[in-house]
């Protein structure tokens, strides 16, 4: 039985001998012993073989390793971060076996990053026209140093805002989107530019350095002078201005057109090259933000063009171009209610115009480039209500930008010698007195010549040397202003004074100017009985008892 025994323990220790050479421990390995990786980062898988535990470390804090550390033999992912330098770098991870203590080394390479400028969308083509909000485009630039955006100079029509580059990360590249606003192509040719973008930093070598290559198509031809090119110039100046009335119908001629007259044989002016063409224009209620279109040039025949009701008036702040003041020979032009701030120094190219009227624009001063001298022939200037908000006591508020010709030091005096048929200044913010001339020598005073030539004007005049200001003015308003002082003889007396409705359009004012000054004038008559007790071959209305205040 004993025999047995030993037989059977004998079999044991041979099954167990057997097992364990089929199951031997394996060795402590890793599958690699160098990684490699370029500036961007990233993850690499590495083996690690054991039979027992075993932790992994590193020297380095961009480099992660997960997981680190197990029993066996288990997959590990080094995670490695991004390059933050141009110089390349080296980390070490160590693999211990916990049980022998053997150790296996995994260096780890990376490289730097190079100083690149790249664009994503190199290539960036825009229309020849479009509203002003939707006139721009971005691009991404990826980039791991500052730079400058170079337009060629002879892309004037191209600019770009201001950007920030956040270099948060080292020469880790960052992405900006870069704005550019593009103007409008009047050309029927297209325009090419080359964008560059280059570091500020004259010591960066670039490895890439994308240009930006932007083309814009060309403008509609007009037939310039022609009576069709008149039409497509109507349409397209309808739509460039966004008028919210929807502009002409295309498919009707332009006779039938609202607000639009055409030259025809008999009218004063008329030339042959213009019959047909546009006369007068006229452009009501619309939206834009910008100076008139382009293509008010090409309407070469036209005598009078108006452009009234811009929306938002008072929010702006515009000019209105160079393109208007092409038309050298324009009468008559209203720019009224348009946002107007400054006039281009081209407006004096129009010194045939009779007619002007700049009302309810948002004019600080009254532009130095309206003078006699540089418009001989005209006749009537209207420059009303160009406040852009009401303020009664200009003296107890802090608000600025008010239009309304508030810059103005004293009363526009250059005007009143310039001696216009109509001269409109009411609803402004014109402050101080009137001017009274009495020590100007340049301004004449009424002669014997004048009462004699003129059997309406009496003696008076002469006997009081009154000074003979705006003599051939029909129209004069200076209602709503912030003036006070006194009434001038010159007003008082002048020979139109009764046509010019002194109780409604000359005499009353309201507020207060910026000195607290109380804006009414001293000495305004109750009545005209003074008047007409002088002017005695005027005929004295029916009503002219009730002329009071």
């Amino acid at each position: 039985m004993k025999e047995i025994k030993y037989l059977a323990a004998t079999l044991c220790l041979v099954i167990a001998a057997s097992c364990s050479d089929d199951h031997t421990t394996p060795d402590f390995t890793t599958d690699r012993d160098l990684i490699q990786l370029p500036a961007v980062g990233g993850s690499e898988q590495v083996l690690v073989s054991s039979g027992d535990a075993w932790v992994a470390s590193t020297d380095q804090p961009w480099i992660t390793i997960s997981p680190a550390n197990g029993r066996g033999s288990t997959p590990c992912q080094f995670i490695i971060d991004s390059a933050l330098t141009a110089e390349p770098r080296r980390g070490s991870v160590r693999v211990e076996n916990l049980v022998t203590f053997e150790k296996r080394d995994i260096v780890v390479e990376q490289q730097g990053f190079d100083y690149t400028i790249e664009v994503d969308d190199a290539s960036i083509e825009v229309g020849n026209y479009d509203k002003l909000e939707n006139r721009y485009f971005e691009v991404v630039v990826r980039s791991n140093v500052d730079f400058n955006v170079k337009i060629p100079s002879t892309a004037n029509w191209l600019t770009n805002k201001n950007y920030t580059l956040n270099l948060n990360r080292g020469l880790r590249p960052r992405e900006v989107k870069v704005r550019f606003d593009w103007g409008i192509n009047t050309s029927p040719r297209e325009r090419l530019a080359e964008v560059e973008f280059a570091p500020k930093a004259a010591d960066v070598t670039l490895a890439r350095q994308d240009r930006l290559s932007v083309k814009q198509q060309a403008a509609e031809p007009i037939e310039e002078g022609t009576r069709a090119g008149d039409s497509v110039a109507l349409l397209s100046i309808s739509r460039s201005l966004n008028l919210l009335s929807g502009g002409w119908d295309a498919s009707q001629p332009m006779t039938n057109w609202s607000g639009v007259q055409l030259w025809e044989e008999g009218m004063e002016g008329y030339k042959p090259e213009y019959k047909g063409r546009v006369k007068y224009a006229e452009f009501m209620l619309f939206n834009i933000k910008e100076g008139l279109p382009f293509e008010v040039r090409y309407l070469t025949a036209a005598e009078e063009l108006n452009f009234f009701g811009n929306t938002n008036t008072f929010l702006l702040n515009l000019s209105t171009g160079e393109y208007i003041t092409e038309l050298t020979q324009l009468k008559r032009l209203t720019i009224g209610a348009f946002g107007l701030t400054e006039l281009p120094a081209s407006f004096t190219k129009l010194e045939n115009l009779e007619y002007l009227n700049l009302g309810s624009n948002n004019l600080q001063t009254i532009p130095d480039l309206l003078t006699k001298e540089n418009f001989p022939k005209l006749r009537s200037l209207v420059l009303n209500a160009n406040q852009r908000s009401v303020v009664s006591d200009l003296s107890n508020t802090v608000r600025t930008n008010l239009g309304g010709f508030i810059d103005e030091t004293e009363f526009p005096v250059d005007l009143i010698k310039w001696s216009l048929d109509t001269l409109v200044l009411s609803v402004n913010y014109l402050q101080g007195e009137l001017p009274t001339f009495e020590d100007d020598d340049t301004m004449p005073v009424y002669t014997q010549a004048d009462i004699d030539a003129v059997d309406t004007l009496p003696q008076y005049l002469v006997d009081n040397r009154i000074k003979k200001v705006m003599p051939n003015t029909k129209r004069f308003t200076i209602n709503l202003n912030r003036l006070s002082g006194k009434l001038p003889d010159w007003l008082l007396y002048h020979p139109a004074l009764d046509l010019w409705l002194p109780y409604s359009l000359v005499f009353p004012q309201e507020g207060r100017a910026k000195d607290g000054t109380q804006a009414i004038f001293a000495n305004e008559p109750v009545s005209l009985h003074y008047y007409y007790d002088v002017y005695t071959k005027k005929t004295r209305p029916a009503d002219e008892e009730d002329m009071v205040e």
